[in-house]
């Protein structure tokens, strides 16, 4: 059982598709919940009907709320930069719009100063041979999605896509980061 200050914080990441996002962070330590939805649309109360059509400016996201005693921001971004592509424009993999944008929602100037600290310095490891397409932009609004799309890998380990898309993701994050899975507590 993952141990709580009661003082959590809010990140708000865009990575592609927000199952593969919400499944890597639901198994890390510190995170208390990582919730599917999305954010920087001009739509309000967007449906995943809508969002799909690339028409509302919205990208599927993962909210996590975390204790930063057991995980920092940067540990945050870190993760999210290993298990997704930050060079790919407005897709990641096989997942083609605007709503799969690699983005990384702020709640604060210390949030933006820190995710600009971390693309230059994974820009300066030339870790990718294109450059990193990462928006950094406010957070105006959140919305949670549909009920069936929170811990959709968990209640759905043998879908097509979860086995060919969120498992290898998932897999890579557990290989890396086996010291800070909650399953090691």
């Amino acid at each position: 059982m993952t141990q709580s200050t009661g003082k959590f914080e809010v990140a708000t990441l865009g990575g592609g598709c927000f199952w593969c996002v919400e499944a890597v962070y639901n198994d890390l330590i510190g995170v208390h919940s990582a919730i599917s939805g999305y954010a920087g649309g001009h739509v309000d109360n967007p449906t995943y009907k809508a969002i799909c059509t690339g028409t509302t400016g919205h990208a599927e996201v993962v909210q996590v709320t975390y204790d930063p005693n057991q995980v920092t921001y940067q540990e945050i971004l870190e993760i999210f930069f290993t298990v997704h592509d930050p060079t790919q424009l407005n897709r990641q993999g096989n997942d083609v719009g605007t709503q799969y944008r690699s983005v990384i929602f702020y709640h604060d100037d210390a949030q933006k100063k820190m995710a600009q600290a971390v693309i230059d310095d994974l820009t300066q490891q030339n870790l990718w041979s294109q450059p990193i397409v990462t928006e950094i932009t406010p957070l105006t609004k959140f919305y949670p999605a549909e009920d069936y799309h929170q811990e959709y890998f968990s209640n759905n380990p043998n879908q097509p896509y979860c086995q060919f898309v969120v498992a290898p993701k998932l897999s890579k994050f557990r290989s890396k980061y086996t010291h800070r899975l909650k399953s090691q507590q």
